[in-house]
């Protein structure tokens, strides 16, 4: 078994016995996708379709720029989420792990930089 593997496993095996429970982690690009859809949908409040027209996530906001159009960058979104632009404001309630999640999948989505 991979270090990774038994590091994970212990892990898992370790808030079982505390009782408590561990964050979803994205490994594959497949899941990392998927969780940036939910977090676009879902987590980020307000939820991201809101404002941003995304072809994906079947969103027709018309606040914000259309993400089909922009094409933005893995990091372009990143700097958006993090820091706000414009009138959007700062996503602080999201972890680093949904951050990511989301600005990977706005640009796969779209066709931008990864």
């Amino acid at each position: 078994m991979k270090f990774a593997a038994k590091h994970a496993l212990a892990s898992v095996g370790m808030a079982c016995l505390l009782g408590t429970s561990m964050p979803a982690v994205a490994e594959t690009d497949e899941e990392k996708f998927a969780l940036g859809k939910e977090v676009f949908l879902e987590r980020a409040q307000p939820a991201c379709g809101l404002c941003h027209q995304l072809a994906d996530a079947e969103t027709e906001g018309s606040v914000g720029p259309v993400l089909d159009d922009l094409r933005p960058s893995a990091d372009r979104v990143r700097q958006a989420v993090v820091n706000g632009i414009g009138p959007m404001r700062p996503y602080t309630d999201l972890s680093e792990e949904e951050v990511n999640a989301l600005s990977f999948y706005v640009a796969k989505a779209t066709g931008g930089d990864k």
